[in-house]
């Protein structure tokens, strides 16, 4: 026989729980007379057959007709005025939920004109926080029928909004502030993407009370690391290992660690390329053809990208594209490539 209800409430502290129904799994059978208990945090949610029939505030409620029509005037309709009746009933937790953390979970291009390549990758960190705008519309559309629903089953929906307005706002600032104004405008970033994602928050019942942004810097991702993520393109990549090449060609023929390993691929791209393809693109590249031109153009055993081009008279961004298709044998020593003379010559014989 079911389980008649005259007392309906929900005492447990909240703190992690959205909304809870009561009880978890099944109806409540309650009948006029049945008190609810709703504490100062909370608001009860009457539903039934998934439609919501009303909503209680902060007190002790006694169903009557008067102040339950909506559900009473269901119940008179489908049951003849017999009680008890069924109905399914949530509690919602009316409280802030406060420090949330996001996080970019991979870097943000932003255009950053001017240096280097014209683009930066950008990395940030933060907390906000939320709460429950309209309790009967979020059963409705994000609870459904389960019989809790928890801070941790909307969370990645929630980072998912915040994170698209973050990018969506940085894309549009960075078309008149530099990267380095940027990282000063934590505050202003912080209250654009508070008013860019209310209305979104606001169709599922939801508001977002505040958005901090914590850091806001240069990804200290590798470029080699960056394009395994699919993060930059071959031509971008291409420019990178040639900047190692020629720094190789200049400083160190024998081999060494490639240029872009290790370095922040934010302002690092910018910066590195923007020291290297000006200064070095002329220093390397001249103090590798004088070191071709002195050894009377013969063909050393071990060569770099550059210096192989030299004797294909291509580009080192070709000799590159070569190794990266496979047609070109080479030995990748950090991130910088190294040619042997027989590899060579097998390349050019097909």
């Amino acid at each position: 026989m079911a389980r008649i209800f005259d007392v309906v409430e929900y005492p447990k502290e909240m703190t992690d729980e959205i909304v809870h129904r009561f009880p978890e799994s099944g109806p409540a059978d309650l009948r006029i007379g049945s008190q609810v208990i709703v504490r100062e945090s909370q608001n009860v949610v009457f539903m039934r057959d998934g439609r919501a029939l009303d909503v209680f505030g902060p007190g002790r409620h006694t169903i009557t007709t008067a102040n339950v029509p909506l559900l009473v005037d269901f119940v008179s309709k489908a049951f003849s005025d017999r009680t008890p009746f069924t109905a399914e009933v949530f509690y919602v937790s009316m409280k802030e939920f406060a420090d949330r953390k996001w996080g970019t979970p991979q870097p943000i291009i932003v255009r950053n004109p001017g240096m280097g390549l014209g683009v930066a990758l950008l990395q940030g960190f933060g907390t906000y926080s939320f709460k429950i705008a309209d309790p009967q519309q979020f059963v409705t559309q994000i609870v459904g029928a389960q019989g809790y629903y928890r801070t941790s089953d909307i969370e990645n929906r929630l980072r998912t909004m915040l994170l698209s307005k973050l990018q969506d706002l940085l894309g549009e600032t960075a078309a008149t502030k530099s990267v380095l104004d940027l990282i000063g405008l934590t505050d202003e970033l912080s209250s654009g993407v508070r008013a860019k994602t209310q209305d979104d928050f606001k169709a599922i019942g939801l508001q977002l009370i505040s958005f901090y942004i914590g850091n806001l810097k240069p990804s200290d991702k590798s470029a080699e690391e960056l394009r395994a993520m699919g993060m930059l393109d071959m031509q971008t990549y291409t420019q990178l290992q040639a900047a190692d090449a020629m720094r190789d060609a200049a400083q160190n023929p024998s081999g060494g660690a490639g240029l872009t390993a290790g370095i922040g691929a934010g302002m690092g791209i910018g910066n590195v390329l923007g020291s290297t393809l000006n200064s070095q693109l002329q220093g390397g590249q001249n103090a590798g053809q004088a070191a071709g031109a002195a050894a009377g153009s013969v063909m050393p055993d071990v060569m770099t990208p550059a210096e192989a081009a030299t004797f294909l008279k291509v580009s080192a961004e070709d000799v590159v594209a070569a190794i990266e298709a496979g047609d070109l044998k080479a030995r990748k020593i950090g991130s910088a490539y190294r040619i042997s003379k027989d590899a060579l010559n097998d390349f050019l014989k097909g």
